[in-house]
């Protein structure tokens, strides 16, 4: 929770802000152990509403998510310990309540003789990528932080562009669905029922297509409510789940890796990011077993990193990588296996992995910008044979009838 305080520090300045604690009595330890002499701490409105569960954790913008790593790298390039980074980053949020309060936390934190990763992960004002957050640990442990952070501002950004345009392509597909599902639902609870009170007063039997179009507009006018609520029971029934069962979350991973498309874009990614992730590593002076087994860990897809994990413990025990992913890399292309087995014959893993990343990168953009340019086609043509399908089961008994006159 956020607690505000009011008091003096150890210059006799007197301060007035916010700090992280689980309740006020560790805020009060925290506040001495900064050396703040206190005069008031009481929770904070935003600690009230997250105690009641109405406030989220804030999402970092990826282009300020980008320019805060870019901060802290160039000052630790500077030979600034990481703890005084925070406090100068700190000084130039000032304004910004929330980053205040995130950069507050981190200093507490490692205050207190946490690491920075440790500082980041346990903060919860601040949602960070899960992939950002192991590459901090994974730079703390190989010693290449300043490195590693101007590398994940550059990917941030990346990614951030490729999500803008997925976005903006995705922006009129939207709302041919939004609209066609209005249209739809429209004509099967108030059309529908109109003409069928028709057909009913003229007793006429009717086509299969006209009864089973019929029936699905009596089952959305009588359960759309049920329907409703169903389904945002089982939207957070899933997320429950995708949270806090680990099998759960390994099987529904396993599932995105066997769907058609995206199974492969999903796949191409994380060979992009463990190559990308490697290859900073090794070019940071990291030796290439070392590079592969942090690496692994910054897989967000559960399946593929217990695969490259798997590889990476029989790499520290002396086998080549390349060898051990043919073993256990069953979502691995064999490309990508050939690639590092090239880099290992002729000692230019780094090389390697870092073309071996812009390929995989560049090869997933083609595959979005062509799944979204045949997206919009497809809907059209979704949406056209849904509403003709109910105009022509409502036609048809019409149809008969006037056969029936001639």
């Amino acid at each position: 929770m956020i607690y505000k305080y009011v008091g003096y520090d150890a210059h006799g300045k007197k301060v007035k802000a916010r700090i992280e604690a689980l309740d006020e009595a560790e805020a009060k330890r925290k506040l001495k152990a900064k050396g703040i002499l206190y005069e008031s701490v009481s929770e904070s409105g935003d600690s009230f509403l997250k105690k009641f569960k109405f406030q989220r954790t804030h999402t970092l913008p990826a282009k300020r998510l980008a320019q805060f790593s870019k901060n802290i790298a160039i000052y630790l390039r500077s030979g600034i310990p990481i703890v005084n980074v925070v406090k100068l980053a700190k000084s130039q949020y000032e304004g910004d309540g929330v980053m205040v309060d995130f950069l507050s936390s981190l200093e507490t934190s490692m205050n207190e003789g946490n690491s920075y990763f440790h500082a980041l992960d346990s903060q919860n004002i601040i949602t960070l990528p899960s992939f950002y957050k192991q590459s901090i640990k994974v730079a703390e442990e190989s010693g290449s932080m300043s490195e590693v952070l101007f590398e994940m501002a550059r990917f941030v950004e990346e990614q951030d562009k490729v999500a803008g345009r997925v976005k903006q392509a995705l922006v009129y597909p939207m709302f041919i669905v939004i609209i066609s599902i209005f249209m739809v639902a429209f004509m099967l609870t108030t059309v529908v029922p109109k003409i069928t009170a028709m057909f009913d007063q003229l007793k006429q039997e009717l086509p299969a297509v006209t009864k089973i179009v019929i029936g699905a507009g009596d089952f959305v006018t009588a359960y759309w409510l049920p329907m409703a609520v169903g389904i945002v029971l089982l939207s957070m029934l899933f997320g429950y789940f995708l949270k806090n069962s680990a099998s759960f979350k390994y099987k529904y991973h396993a599932f995105l890796l066997k769907l058609p498309v995206f199974g492969k874009i999903i796949q191409t990614f994380e060979l992009a990011r463990f190559a990308y992730i490697t290859s900073v590593l090794v070019r940071s002076g990291v030796t290439f077993v070392h590079a592969v087994k942090l690496s692994s860990g910054i897989l967000d897809n559960d399946v593929m990193r217990a695969e490259f994990e798997a590889a990476s413990k029989e790499v520290v025990e002396g086998k080549k990588f390349s060898t051990a992913l043919s073993k256990y890399g069953k979502n691995v292309d064999n490309s990508f296996i050939q690639a590092i087995a090239l880099g290992e014959e002729t000692s230019e893993v780094a090389l390697v992995m870092e073309n071996l990343a812009d390929l995989y990168f560049s090869e997933n953009r083609g595959k979005i910008d062509l799944f979204l340019s045949l997206m919009e086609p497809l809907l059209i043509l979704f949406v056209g044979a849904t509403i003709g399908f109910i105009v022509i089961a409502m036609l048809l008994p019409i149809f008969s009838m006037n056969m029936g006159g001639m």
